[in-house]
C-alpha cells in the first residue's frame, strides 16, 4: 500500500503530464482549447497531490473552487486565493464539450501560467522521491 507521500508524488507526476500537453498546445499553432483542458487537469490533480500529502479523501470532482476550499483548510496558499479557478473549472466539462469554444492562445497561456504557478507552489511541499522520477523538482 502506497503512502501519503508516494500518493502525493503520482500525482504530481500526472499534474506534470498534462502541463507537458498544455505546453505542447499553447507552443503550437493551436486549436488552443485542449491547452486549457490540461491546464484545468493539471491543477485538480496538483490540489488531490496536497490533498493525498495530508491524507486526506480525494473528492471525485472537477470543481476546482471545491478542491481548493478543502485545500485551504489544511494548508494556506495564496496562490488558491489568486488563482482563477471558477474560470479554470469550466475547462474540465462544459467547455471541453461546448462546439462553439475556441479559446484565443491569450487565454490557454494564462490557463497554462495558473496551473504552473499553482504546480510550483504544491510541488514545493512534496518531497522529491529519491528516484528522481519525471517531473519532481
Amino acid at each position: 500500500m502506497k503512502n501519503e507521500v508516494s500518493l502525493a508524488q503520482g500525482w504530481l507526476r500526472k499534474a506534470d503530464s498534462d502541463l507537458q500537453t498544455a505546453r505542447r498546445t499553447v507552443e503550437s499553432e493551436g486549436p488552443y482549447d485542449t491547452a486549457c483542458f490540461h491546464a484545468q487537469q493539471a491543477v485538480e490533480k496538483c490540489l488531490k497531490a496536497l490533498l493525498a500529502l495530508r491524507g486526506r479523501p480525494t473528492p471525485r470532482t472537477h470543481d476546482l473552487e471545491e478542491l481548493a476550499d478543502i485545500c485551504l483548510g489544511i494548508c494556506p496558499l495564496p496562490e488558491l486565493t489568486t488563482a482563477p479557478l471558477e474560470e479554470l473549472s469550466t475547462y474540465a466539462v462544459e467547455m471541453r464539450y461546448d462546439a462553439d469554444f475556441w479559446p484565443p492562445l491569450e487565454t490557454a497561456a494564462e490557463a497554462l501560467e495558473t496551473a504552473e504557478r499553482i504546480r510550483n507552489a504544491i510541488g514545493a511541499l512534496i518531497p522529491c522521491p529519491s528516484n528522481d522520477s519525471p517531473g519532481c523538482q
